[in-house]
């Protein structure tokens, strides 16, 4: 493909597609391929889509494509045939049988991501979010602020529309991309503008198959890096810092604006390093972003509507790439000072009988636990651990716990291993009691809760024991705390 000449004007869409394949029919799947049949018989010779098992929804998705001049094959496993294109949904692994065999039949495989920054405008311009947690925050903050700033821009990626569709759309200037490991794992010329990397801590181990496997990945968010590439990386982070401490040591070819240091949000990188651009809390708890040695104080942590020092850095994180885009600092702080909570992320869920309650159903993992539990200091939260069990090792859960919870409540089908795991704790003085499931959970916090207390559902767990989706059991959760709040009244 890189041999191909490409179309004027846009990044590096080649003047001929050719043959593409699809492989797999998720939502990235389903937009690639929908973008391929509208050049069908122009820049693309031919569509094939190798999909997995087929539902009501897929059969009728492929009718039309077939219609529409495509070949859609359901439970593939071998792929045949020759292709000068595949684009991958990210839901199949780069290591599986069937990704191998396309990788086989196809001259290049791409993610969608990859396939949707080459196919749009040449002044567009990209910036590509990623981390094991906190994601989802930081790029609807970002395109928030870059909005503030007057810019025209648009959440996607796994937020919003998929990258190619809002490619298609053209209707953007800035694309603030959420992406994930397995999104950059089949990159190969992805240059975003901006490269935000928030934080690596194990993770999807059964796609990656190692962690040095998903840290990988996710460092290929700088692999085309460049003097017009700006790197916003949170020092705070241990993997993170250890990745600064390379690029510098190699002559970083980008900008790298580090966020506080391994002393925490707090830190200035400047004074740690002699970094030219930093990003941190400062004096008064002001918010601070320096760039090639400009400083902007934007506003103080008080003002933010966002709970935590984890967002803390992604309030940091954002304002560093709008600023660096060229937004005003006048407008970046008012951004941040506009910028509400994103549902089931630490989400205000209502307050029964003066005992605050909030849905934080996205924290589906320990490390993004182990942020909730400090965001509401000096309170010590009654939390919620619970749903279906991930098997991490939970000694950090348990010690973080033990220092900022006032009690815990393990319920579904992780309660017997989170119990035991808690016993010790339990002779330490930390009250922990257990439920079947979430509503008994909820109706045991607010049992051992006073007015003025906090209560969070921040599970730790997957939620498919009880739910189809952590959506789901944080809207549950949002209307038994309705109910509770009703029926007592308040």
């Amino acid at each position: 493909m890189a041999a191909q000449k490409c179309l004027d004007g846009f990044k590096q869409a080649p003047a001929t597609l050719g043959r593409v394949l699809i492989l797999g029919l998720g939502k990235s799947g389903k937009a690639a391929a929908e973008y391929c049949l509208d050049r069908l018989g122009d820049r693309v010779e031919s569509v094939a889509v190798a999909a997995g098992a087929p539902s009501a929804d897929a059969e009728a998705w492929a009718d039309g494509a077939r219609a529409r001049g495509a070949v859609v094959i359901f439970d593939h496993e071998v792929i045949e045939g020759a292709y000068d294109l595949c684009i991958a949904s990210p839901g199949i692994s780069e290591f599986s049988d069937f990704y191998r065999s396309a990788a086989v039949a196809a001259a290049e495989v791409i993610s969608e991501v990859e396939f949707a920054w080459r196919e749009s405008r040449a002044d567009a311009r990209w910036v590509a979010i990623t981390g094991t947690n906190g994601k989802t925050t930081t790029t609807a903050l970002t395109c928030h602020l870059l909005r503030a700033g007057g810019m025209s821009a648009s959440a996607v990626g796994n937020i919003g529309e998929t990258c190619i569709e809002a490619v298609a759309a053209g209707a953007t200037a800035v694309y603030v991309a959420e992406v994930s490991s397995y999104q950059l794992a089949s990159t190969r010329d992805f240059a975003p503008d901006v490269a935000v990397v928030l934080n690596i801590t194990p993770d999807h181990l059964a796609w990656h198959r190692t962690h040095e496997n998903y840290a990988a990945a996710k460092w290929k968010v700088l692999a085309q890096a460049s003097a017009a590439t700006t790197a916003v990386l949170n020092a705070g982070d241990d993997a993170v810092r250890a990745r600064i401490r390379a690029l510098r040591a190699e002559g970083a070819p980008c900008a790298i604006v580090p966020i506080g240091t391994a002393a925490g949000v707090g830190g200035d990188m400047r004074a740690a390093c002699g970094s030219a651009s930093a990003a941190f809390r400062g004096a008064g708890g002001m918010l601070t972003v320096v760039l090639d040695g400009r400083e902007y104080p934007l506003i103080t942590v008080d003002d933010l509507q966002i709970k935590g020092a984890h967002n803390q850095v992604n309030a940091l994180a954002g304002a560093a790439a709008a600023l660096a885009l060229g937004a005003q600092a006048t407008a970046v702080a008012e951004g941040l000072l506009t910028f509400a909570p994103l549902e089931h992320r630490i989400e205000p869920a209502g307050t029964v009988a003066g005992v605050a309650c909030y849905n934080d159903s996205k924290a589906t993992n320990v490390d993004a636990t182990l942020v909730a539990l400090t965001a509401f200091e000096p309170q010590r939260p009654i939390v919620l651990l619970g749903g279906r069990d991930k098997g991490t090792d939970l000694a950090p859960l348990v010690a973080a716990c033990r220092a900022h919870a006032r009690a815990v409540i393990c319920f579904g089908e992780a309660r017997e291993r989170f119990a035991a795991a808690f016993a010790a704790a339990v002779a330490e003085g930390l009250v922990v009691a257990e439920a079947a499931g979430m509503e008994a959970a909820l109706d045991e916090a607010l049992g051992l809760a006073a007015p003025g207390d906090v209560v969070v559902l921040s599970p730790a767990c997957a939620s498919f024991d009880e739910f189809s989706c952590f959506e789901e059991r944080g809207a549950t959760f949002k209307a038994l705390v309705a109910d509770r709040a009703r029926k007592a009244g308040a």
